[in-house]
């Protein structure tokens, strides 16, 4: 295995550190949904820079002007004890920023040809889908979104590798979702590139979340005990929470084309269109519950991630800044999604996506006030979820369009999860209109089942 050996371990502050009269950002229902789930990790590699270009420190340099844009990622978690009521409230404070860390690191044995597949474009390789080993490769391993009370929100890793560069980072989501994460690094290459405050100049000023429910004050009061992690159960081993497995199964865009074509096909619903993503998502989903292991009675679930900036009313900024998702749950028995066909599954999770309104939004909200909150807490066996899958990202982020001066990424990679098993994080593919699904797994045995299923394989190919 080879070794990955970190050069320095720098804290990255933005270029202009008056930050005075900067409001605290305080965080939603939705926000403190996340504190016990693990920091989202990503990573794009990239050609090898020239050495003479002093690659690290523009990107350092670069980093500051972005991260005076990007202010809340160079913020803190603030946790504030309420003793009147024993609650807590927690928020985000962009006055005394800590910055970001800066990781750089270098594995001299590695090259371009021991990590791609031969044809190209997907990070597969068997060290790459072992989470130990990609572990090394992304600077927030085992980071719960909680612990921005003492990390940084925001932490990349440059790691150098014999002609190639691989550029990751880790970010606490309560601060940000995808779409405001991958706007950062957009900014982040765009400045780089440019090497001027120039890029800086040209660039709008950062446009924040600005929602809150109405009638409801802020900072939103927790009970102290939701903040607190359970100690494991002494009944339960960690030798029955298997390790999870790491695959990229790549639809090309004839792939997700014919898989349209059927779902909407099926569906028998004249006035419904199902969506490519829905059908895909359909597709995964009945894949992967056929080998569960689950009974027919057993209900399962297929979790999206949603971005409500344009369902909410008035809607809000579509580059808004912040954390504005919500989790859609379509809920079926496996019975059920398994007789019907691919048209049903996706039909449901479009039902499901229709559903997602500024009402529904704003009721979730009202119902944490008035019935207290639950922070989901994942702890021992209930790791392993085995009834659900969770569709994280989206295809729509231009990752491949991040060019920091020495050219486009050739691969992207999601880092390794270890609080939620289940996960399909999805990337749009380096060919166009391909999507590539990094699946993690619970099993090897799911593995080896999906890839002898010759119904799933019709639509996808494996890497």
């Amino acid at each position: 295995m080879a070794d990955v050996t970190v050069i320095s371990s720098t804290i990255v502050q933005p270029c202009n550190t008056d930050h005075s009269g900067r409001v605290k950002i305080h965080l939603t229902p939705s926000d403190l949904n996340l504190l016990h789930l693990s920091s989202p990790q990503r990573g794009l590699l990239f050609p090898k820079p020239d050495p003479e270009t002093r690659f690290i420190s523009r990107l350092k340099s670069s980093l500051s002007t972005a991260l005076e844009i990007y202010f809340p990622f160079a913020g803190r978690l603030v946790k504030v004890e309420n003793l009147e009521d024993k609650t807590v409230s927690f928020f985000i404070d962009c006055d005394d920023s800590s910055g970001a860390r800066f990781v750089h690191a270098e594995s001299k044995s590695l090259s371009v040809s021991d990590l791609l597949q031969p044809h190209g474009s997907i990070i597969n390789s068997r060290r790459f889908n072992d989470s130990v080993f990609m572990s090394r490769f992304f600077p927030a391993n085992d980071l719960k979104n909680i612990d921005g009370l003492s990390e940084p929100l925001l932490a990349l890793q440059v790691t150098e590798m014999k002609d190639c560069v691989f550029i990751s980072f880790g970010y606490n989501h309560m601060v940000a979702d995808g779409a405001s994460i991958w706007s950062f690094f957009n900014t982040w290459s765009k400045i780089c590139s440019n090497d001027s405050d120039h890029q800086k100049k040209n660039l709008d000023p950062l446009v924040l979340r600005g929602w809150f429910l109405d009638g409801i004050d802020f900072p939103f009061h927790i009970p102290a005990s939701e903040t607190e992690m359970p100690p494991p159960s002494l009944e339960i081993s960690p030798v029955v929470v298997p390790t999870t497995k790491v695959r990229v199964f790549h639809f090309t865009k004839r792939n997700i084309s014919d898989l349209k074509a059927k779902a909407n096909g099926e569906n028998g619903s004249s006035d419904v269109t199902i969506s490519s993503l829905q059908a895909l998502s359909a597709h995964l989903w009945r894949s992967i519950m056929r080998h569960s292991g689950m009974s027919r009675e057993e209900e399962t679930h297929c979790k999206l991630a949603m971005d409500m900036r344009q369902r909410l009313n008035p809607p809000l900024h579509k580059e808004c800044f912040g954390n504005v998702i919500h989790l859609g749950i379509a809920t079926v028995t496996v019975g059920e999604l398994l007789d019907h066909g691919l048209g049903w599954a996706a039909l449901q999770i479009n039902k499901m996506v229709r559903s997602q309104t500024d009402e529904k939004y704003k009721s979730f909200a009202e119902n944490c006030v008035r019935n207290g909150y639950k922070i989901p807490k994942f702890v021992g066996s209930r790791m392993v979820i085995s009834d659900s899958v969770i569709v994280a990202s989206s295809p729509w982020f231009q990752v491949y369009d991040n060019d920091f001066g020495w050219g486009k990424p050739i691969a992207a990679h999601a880092g390794p999860v270890t609080s939620i098993n289940g996960r399909l994080t999805l990337f749009r593919g380096i060919e166009d209109g391909s999507i590539d699904v990094h699946g993690t797994l619970w099993s090897d045995q799911l593995v080896d089942l999906l890839l002898a299923d010759v119904e799933f394989l019709e639509y996808v190919t494996i890497t």
